[in-house]
């Protein structure tokens, strides 16, 4: 088995082949892009279109996984798909250095079995999910502030309330790395069973955790209005 043996038996040969013939959209190369793009990889997901229009600052060096100082200036998009390529060669990942807009989020997430929200802004977070719900794609969303955290799944039926990009973790509390890892964790790990059809999801639920206080709570969503 070589490159996947350890991913047995946690995850079977079958459920491994559906990882392997995957493609999903990950929205964002940033802190939480970064991570989520460095699971999947590893895990052998075998398509993956990294979407930011971005470039590294000095300010995601606290956080960013595919963030160094030599990067400075260069796209996270592009950045993504070479780290991709060092880390796992079998997985074909495509990089798309744009931003999520009305105009091009339907042509960029065609031809998905998955999209991951890993964006910093509630505005682009709703043309995508709008996107998606309209393609019949799933969504896994997650986003951070300080020390706090929260991840929930889209199905194609839900309806998309406001209030789910608000709240603690969609205010600037700063952005530390630890929180962005932890986020970034249950969203891949969300990402593979919605991908291999195992385990329960967070649908009809958020998960939402603090850090700091060591706090992880399960709060119900209604999705039909």
């Amino acid at each position: 088995m070589g490159r996947y043996e350890r991913n047995h038996p946690a995850i079977s040969e079958n459920e491994q082949e559906k990882l392997q013939k995957s493609r999903v959209f990950v929205a964002g190369c940033g802190g939480l892009g970064g991570y989520i793009l460095e699971f999947l990889v590893r895990i052998g997901v075998g398509h993956i279109t990294a979407c930011d229009g971005d470039t590294f600052a000095p300010s995601n060096l606290n956080r960013q996984l595919l963030s160094a100082v030599p990067l400075l200036g260069v796209s996270k998009a592009k950045t993504a798909a070479m780290r991709a390529a060092d880390v796992n060669p079998e997985v074909e990942v495509s990089a798309r250095e744009c931003f999520i807009t009305e105009e091009n989020a339907a042509e960029l997430i065609s031809g998905h079995d998955l999209v991951i929200d890993a964006l910093d802004n509630g505005n682009a977070r709703h043309i995508l999910a709008k996107e998606a719900k309209k393609q019949g794609i799933p969504m896994v969303s997650g986003g951070i502030s300080g020390w706090a955290g929260r991840v929930f799944v889209l199905m194609p039926e839900d309806e998309i309330p406001d209030y789910l990009w608000l709240g603690p973790a969609g205010t600037m509390r700063g952005n530390l790395g630890f929180t962005a890892a932890c986020c970034a964790s249950v969203q891949a790990a969300e990402a593979v069973k919605v991908l291999i059809g195992r385990g329960e999801i967070l649908h009809g639920r958020m998960l939402e955790f603090d850090l700091k206080t060591s706090e992880f709570e399960d709060i119900p969503l209604d999705l039909t209005k």
